[in-house]
């Protein structure tokens, strides 16, 4: 049953990500269309927030694909710090779950 719990989280984490990625990278296409053709653009909160959630792997993605957000500081400061805090989350709510899920090293049981 254990197993069953364990292939559950990890499917279910799995495939948050990869909607709220897919979400994020269709969400910078768009603002990327606007910005070449000079309309209304996505709010950057708009676009840190899809990251914070869990989309950054998708806008990562988007970056090197559509060379977007890729240079701009402080918009990329800011990105590298929803990343860190979403990963940081995700380790904490799985370290709270106590179903081992998480490889020893980042446990600290090695």
């Amino acid at each position: 049953m254990l197993n069953t719990i364990l292939g559950s989280t990890a499917f279910l984490i799995a495939s948050f990500y990869f909607i709220a990625s897919l979400m994020t990278f269709i969400v910078y296409t768009i603002d990327k269309s606007a910005a070449k053709k000079g309309h209304w653009r996505v709010k950057e909160r708009t676009l840190h927030l899809l990251s914070l959630i869990g989309g950054w792997p998708g806008a990562l993605i988007a970056q090197k694909i559509l060379r977007h957000k890729s240079i701009k500081q402080p918009f990329r400061s800011f990105f590298w710090l929803t990343i860190f805090l979403n990963v940081s989350l995700l380790i904490g709510l799985l370290m709270m779950t106590d179903l081992n899920v998480l490889p020893a090293w980042i446990l600290g049981t090695v």
